[in-house]
């Protein structure tokens, strides 16, 4: 039989590592999970260009072959999951029954910025379980929203920083790199939609990203200090459709080419993704210095 490797995070792990591995997660069982990324990547040699321990990259690792049925992992000595000891959230969370219909059956539909706010960890808590993606880790700008049917949670919104350089994207626009390097604080991405799993309300994706979108401008300005032009994302085409996105006028672009931000090699090794740009204004192409 074959030896059994995998490619996690750019390392491919075989049976020698996983021995090293099983023998640090016991020895220091109990100082941890964090104690145990750092001496691992010690033992690796495992460091960024900037000299410190990749230690982020090596706990999504270790959590993998947990996955994976690999390795058992000491329990979370903190969690970052602000809602599972709290009466409120554990309400939510058993209280999964189907809900069914239309959104004109119900009161009121609301939208709720919860970044920095109570509710922050029941965003969490709900993408990290129910997203495909997971709970994503927050690099630069960052707005997390929740919507409420009649004071009841249905779906999670998360916008963030946008990608750094699309084809398609720079030239619908029209940016050179210097004009994009300058204003691309002005473009924002959802990096995450989710309608909770036990959600069966018609047209709700939509509706939700409509309304999402009309409070979004100004919160980023109130949150970050800063305006916003133009709204990206990424659908992955296996996957999804853009059902939703076209529904709410988002205007398809184009396709991905399958290479990752960190490739260097021009290899397509990521999933195909759409890419659908919401412009926030009629003279967007302007307020992004084109």
């Amino acid at each position: 039989m074959a030896e059994q490797t995998y490619q996690i995070r750019g390392r491919y792990i075989d049976s020698n590592d996983l021995d090293t591995i099983r023998r640090i997660v016991t020895a220091h069982w109990s100082q941890g999970r964090s104690a145990i990324s750092r001496i691992l990547c010690e033992q690796w040699n495992w460091y960024q260009a900037n000299g410190r321990l990749k230690d982020r990259a090596c706990r999504v690792l270790l959590l993998k072959l947990e996955e994976k049925g690999e390795i058992i992992l000491p329990p979370p000595m903190t969690t970052n999951c602000r809602l599972t000891d709290k009466p409120d959230c554990r309400k939510y969370i058993y209280n999964n029954s189907e809900l069914n219909g239309t959104v004109s059956e119900f009161g009121s539909l609301t939208i709720k910025m919860v970044r920095r706010t109570p509710d922050e960890g029941l965003w969490d808590f709900f993408v990290d379980r129910f997203h495909y993606l997971s709970r994503p880790t927050i690099v630069g700008s960052y707005l997390k929203y929740i919507a409420y049917l009649d004071g009841r949670p249905v779906a999670c919104l998360g916008w963030g920083s946008a990608a750094w350089k699309v084809a398609a994207r720079d030239r619908f626009i029209g940016w050179d790199h210097p004009t994009r390097e300058v204003n691309l604080y002005k473009v924002v991405n959802n990096v995450r939609f989710l309608i909770l799993p036990w959600i069966r309300i018609q047209h709700l994706a939509s509706k939700v990203l409509a309304r999402n979108i009309c409070c979004l401008q100004k919160d980023w300005r109130e949150f970050y200090n800063q305006p916003i032009s133009l709204l990206e994302t990424f659908v992955e085409v296996a996957r999804f459709k853009g059902t939703c996105y076209k529904a709410a006028n988002w205007q398809y672009i184009g396709t991905t080419a399958g290479r990752g931000k960190y490739d260097r090699k021009n290899k397509a090794t990521q999933p195909i993704k759409a890419l659908y740009l919401y412009p926030l204004s009629k003279h967007f192409r302007e307020e992004l210095g084109v």
